[in-house]
């Protein structure tokens, strides 16, 4: 059977990014081409310019990913671009709490985790005292180490995180009573006496999120790390053994390049085999 004539699978990528420079969109990209070849199947995707087009898609895509972006996720609130980019994730929760058969999954990165949590009101959002960039270790709660995005990874596990701004301080109440489960949490520091950032939540069976960047790969994040603005943002958060620690990180295949290859192509499995079973 020619990849053609195999069942559709189309992707809708939501670029957050405003217009400014990154590697996320490369990274995302990157995945869904690897991983339309690995798997031979006919698999689309198109990027929508949420924040600086105000582009947003409708329900007729099967799988989207909304990436992460610049800026205070509380700034928008009210927004053109924000109404309709909430307005669609009500419709696609409208569709996945009705009888359809093909439920809409969704990957949410970074600025788009923010903002979910947000509108859920699953934790106070703030702005840390210092950026965090980096190669940095993520663990997982006991909710996480049965989470099947997650096999594959060691616990903790290596992924990017590049933020300004963190959602901390979980309200289990909402957690519980809207049936959501925190995944992992930022690395301990204990050292410094500051909360730990939430970084994975599952809002549903459909929906997954994460607070660092599962798309990143080496060669960007290296490319980054070697600018001298970012190796002083790392050097002064961190220490000059920390940094150089890092850019050792990125050589090895167990870090940052097993979380790449795990999280989002095994959300993708999740999506593509429950519309192969319809």
């Amino acid at each position: 059977m020619a990849q053609n004539d195999k069942q559709p699978v189309k992707v809708a990528v939501l670029d957050l990014y405003n217009g400014i420079e990154n590697e996320g969109m490369r990274g995302i990209r990157e995945i869904l081409e690897r991983y339309r070849v690995k798997n031979e199947l006919n698999l689309t995707y198109e990027v929508f310019d949420v924040r600086k087009k105000v582009e947003v898609p409708g329900t007729e895509f099967d799988i989207y990913i909304s990436s992460g972006g610049p800026g205070d996720p509380l700034e928008s609130e009210g927004s053109e671009w924000e109404k309709k980019y909430f307005k669609l994730v009500d419709a696609l929760e409208d569709h996945n709490l009705s009888n359809a058969s093909q439920k809409k999954h969704a990957f949410f990165i970074c600025h788009s985790f923010q903002l979910m949590c947000r509108k859920y009101g699953l934790g106070a959002i703030n702005m840390r005292k210092s950026p965090s960039f980096g190669v940095l270790p993520v663990h997982e709660t006991n909710a996480g180490r049965n989470e099947p995005l997650f096999d594959g990874l060691a616990d903790p596990f290596y992924a990017v995180d590049s933020r300004f701004w963190q959602v901390i301080h979980p309200n289990e109440k909402r957690f519980i009573d809207l049936g959501m489960q925190l995944l992992a949490i930022e690395k301990e520091r204990p050292y410094v006496d500051l909360p730990r950032a939430m970084m994975a939540v599952r809002f549903s069976d459909y929906f997954f999120s994460t607070q660092f960047h599962p798309e990143a790969d080496a060669v960007g994040i290296r490319s980054l790390l070697l600018k001298e603005d970012k190796k002083k943002e790392v050097v002064s958060e961190h220490g000059l053994d920390k940094y150089n620690e890092m850019l050792e990180r990125l050589e090895d295949p167990d870090k940052i390049t097993q979380t790449q290859n795990t999280i989002i192509p095994n959300f993708l499995d999740q999506a593509v085999l429950s519309l192969q079973e319809i």
